[in-house]
């Protein structure tokens, strides 16, 4: 996998967790414009550890992933969010989280395969 093509995951998947922690502050927290700051804490939080990740070339997304180098209260929250946001996504981000299915579905054949 090329820098280009890592980088361009790093920020698909830096985005996805965006769309979905700001939904969940949306129907949430009944936020307007933006996020809480809560939330907004979460978010910067979830990109740092994208920009981070030693990983991104191999591994699909954070729950694939063999190191959760979240703190545990982060951790929790993001949970929380994606247990919320995940099966509303496909209403409000169609192509993100049909995109997130083909992935997950491929990385778990893989996972079968070795």
């Amino acid at each position: 996998m090329t820098e280009k093509n890592v980088q361009t995951k790093r920020e698909r998947e830096k985005e996805l967790v965006s769309q979905m922690i700001a939904l969940y502050c949306k129907k949430n927290h009944k936020t307007k414009n933006g996020l809480c700051p809560e939330c907004a804490e979460l978010d910067c939080y979830a990109r740092e550890r994208s920009d981070k990740c030693p990983f991104m070339e191999t591994k699909t997304f954070c729950s694939n992933c063999r190191v959760h180098c979240y703190k545990a209260e982060m951790r929790e929250r993001i949970r929380a969010v994606m247990r919320f946001s995940g099966p509303r996504m496909l209403l409000w981000h169609p192509t993100a989280a049909i995109r997130h299915l083909v992935e997950t579905k491929k990385e778990k054949k893989k996972m079968e395969e070795v």
